[in-house]
């Protein structure tokens, strides 16, 4: 019996050793041919690829390196996330396209994007968006320390953040009624952030890939912990010379423009709870319950007054 069942443990290392072998093998022809195509754009590198039984599959230690900037990228890890081993292995069948079943649980990792505050290629990110947004945003003292127009790299660098580190996962799960998504985001002493998303309607490869499938969403939540960033700007404010009023009026100016930018105007359903979450406290909820689904890309053909009360959108914070 004690053979029998060292022959079984045998049996089980050696087909899991083999499978292992096989995926990270697909994936690593995967990455190679990904460094190949980009390689006219950039130079990307790993220290290599990882699974484990819970049903992660990861490219660990990424660097790029683009071709028309001095500084790197680094990515911690990134890849995919499964219920387990074996869910794994048919995820990676679905990604090649060799079947069409979806997966009831499938989710993406990425981990500790390190972001340096003065990197080049970000700087010219930011010049470009500013480019794009032309006289969009005020340019005086409240607008620049609350960061009406985005976190520049001057205003990283007041704020006294020499890099930004984020990670990410992202999770899908099948039910009856459609996909519940799940996004946690973090980036390290500036916030955290958990949103829920229950989207209606089918998820077959069929609706997917149609051009006409537009998603539908039945409710959301999202809770929203500061770090350390609210006290940031507070202190990036005062030492621009702006009274207290003046602050709370900007970093609510700014929320608002985030609203406006996005096809919301908030109401006091939402922004009386956000003005206490700027005084002090640390954790902000935002929920929306609409009475039926709404097609998130047809937001914007509504008036962004009109929004909170389609949404049910309402705030909380403690």
């Amino acid at each position: 019996m004690k053979k029998l069942l060292l022959l079984l443990v045998v049996a089980a290392g050696l087909a899991y050793a083999g499978a292992t072998w096989t995926l990270h093998s697909k994936v690593g022809d995967s990455m190679d041919n990904l460094v190949m195509l980009a390689s006219p754009f950039a130079k990307i590198e790993y220290g290599g690829i990882r699974s484990t039984l819970g049903g992660e599959l990861t490219v660990e230690d990424v660097t790029i390196d683009f071709n028309d900037f001095s500084d790197k990228l680094e990515i911690g890890r990134v890849g995919i996330d499964t219920k387990h081993f074996l869910a794994l292995l048919e995820m990676n069948d679905f990604l090649s396209m060799q079947s069409r079943e979806v997966p009831d649980y499938f989710g993406f990792i990425i981990d500790e994007v390190r972001l340096p505050a003065d990197a080049d290629y970000f700087r010219e990110a930011f010049r470009l968006l500013e480019e794009a947004a032309g006289d969009a945003y005020p340019d005086d003292a409240a607008a620049r320390c609350s960061g009406q127009a985005g976190l520049s790299p001057e205003l990283l660098r007041d704020l006294g953040y020499s890099e930004q580190l984020f990670s990410m996962r992202m999770g899908f799960r099948r039910n009856e009624r459609g996909v519940d998504v799940n996004v946690v985001t973090r980036v390290e002493d500036m916030w955290d952030a958990n949103i829920d998303l229950m989207i209606a309607g089918d998820v077959s490869p069929a609706s997917l890939v149609a051009q006409a499938y537009k998603p539908r969403m039945s409710s959301m939540r999202l809770e929203y912990k500061d770090l350390s960033f609210n006290e940031r700007v507070r202190q990036n404010c005062i030492r621009q010379g702006l009274s207290e009023d003046e602050i709370l009026a900007a970093q609510l100016e700014a929320f608002r423009q985030f609203g406006i930018d996005n096809g919301i105007e908030f109401d006091e359903y939402v922004i009386e709870p956000y003005t206490e979450f700027l005084k002090g406290k640390s954790t902000l909820v935002i929920t929306a319950t609409p009475n039926e689904p709404v097609a998130l890309s047809q937001i914007d053909l509504y008036k962004p007054s009109d929004v909170p009360a389609l949404l049910q959108l309402e705030a909380s914070t403690y």
